[in-house]
């Protein structure tokens, strides 16, 4: 299958796709179906006859090789073998990866609970400790088949590909521009000032959207992202609010952090320069994703001219941020 016959197909799955696909691997459904808020892949929560629910993730084509996806999933077993509470594929048949057709399949033991709620400091320290925790066992080895975190990728690329294919309205291509082509500088200079800064494997996309607050039980979901990247990668995320907001959350996440393993406080130079990233490399996966009917119900109002109007603001005021002193730590 081409690449466009591929996506074609995937947009186009159906329920009763993911049922035929999941009794094919051996489970016994129960007809109850609920999708879960994903839009890289296709995921549902399935019932399961006399049995817990399980969650199918069915892969997009063409994103990651098996090699990969295999590589993420060994990450998220190792983690979860250190009793760190990673939700970590499950092995049918040896394996963990499936073919179901022509698409890609793994499937995870279903975990409930809620956000987690960020003016909760003790619940930050619990974060701040699990973080460490990933990261000591991410620092033993190295990822040879994820990508890192970096400017040319989540910079450069999304600028020259949302020029290219002219999402931006013309007016504002000339605004865009310019404050892109400082930001990806205001990124470098924040990569010289922290230095020479250790990469190594991370979460890569951890939010609070992808933890989950059951009773006293946390769960971590979704390694998709995982890829090389410095440590502060997996905790900025959880700050939220104006400076005097984030300096607590911050030090009650690194509280947590190095009591189990060393956080380099230059690090902290690079928390709005990854912040930059996210923001160009999010535009640029929307615009890369546009012909996936499932991002055009969810996201309509991604190619509006308020949209591009917001965006270029959001970059004015990360240029503006990079340029301050970063957030001050203060351990206990």
């Amino acid at each position: 299958m081409n690449r466009n016959t591929a996506s074609l197909a995937y947009a186009d799955l159906q329920p009763q796709d993911f049922l035929e696909a999941l009794e094919d691997l051996g489970f016994r459904c129960n007809g109850r179906l609920l999708a879960l808020n994903s839009y890289e892949n296709r995921v549902y929560q399935v019932g399961i006859d006399d049995d817990d629910a399980i969650v199918a993730k069915f892969y997009r084509p063409n994103r990651w090789s098996d090699a990969a996806i295999l590589e993420e999933h060994a990450f998220a077993v190792e983690l979860s073998r250190q009793e760190i509470p990673v939700v970590a594929p499950m092995k049918i048949a040896g394996t963990t990866l499936h073919r179901v057709g022509d698409f890609r399949v793994a499937v995870y033991p279903c975990r409930g609970g809620r956000a987690p709620d960020l003016d909760n400091f003790e619940l930050l320290e619990q974060l701040g400790r699990f973080v460490a925790r990933i990261h000591l066992v991410g620092a033993t080895a190295e990822f040879r088949h994820r990508p890192g975190i970096d400017v040319d990728s989540y910079a450069i690329e999304s600028m020259e590909y949302v020029l290219k294919h002219d999402f931006i309205p013309a007016e504002l291509v000339p605004a865009y521009e310019s404050v892109a082509h400082a930001v990806i500088d205001g990124v470098e200079a924040s990569f010289e000032r922290a230095g020479d800064t250790r990469q190594l494997r991370i979460h890569g996309d951890f939010h609070p959207g992808n933890v989950l607050v059951a009773g006293e039980q946390l769960h971590i979901v979704d390694l998709d992202d995982a890829r090389s990247g410095p440590a502060v990668q997996d905790l900025w995320m959880f700050l939220s609010g104006d400076r005097a907001e984030q300096i607590p959350q911050l030090n009650a996440l690194l509280e947590g952090y190095s009591g189990f393993r060393e956080f380099d406080a230059r690090e902290l130079h690079l928390v709005e320069a990854l912040r930059s990233l996210r923001i160009m490399h999010y535009a640029a996966w929307l615009a890369r994703r546009w012909d996936d009917p499932a991002f055009k119900q969810a996201f309509p109002w991604f190619d509006s001219h308020r949209y591009w109007e917001d965006h270029v603001l959001a970059l004015r005021e990360q240029l503006s941020l990079m340029q301050e002193e970063p957030l001050e730590w203060r351990p206990f």
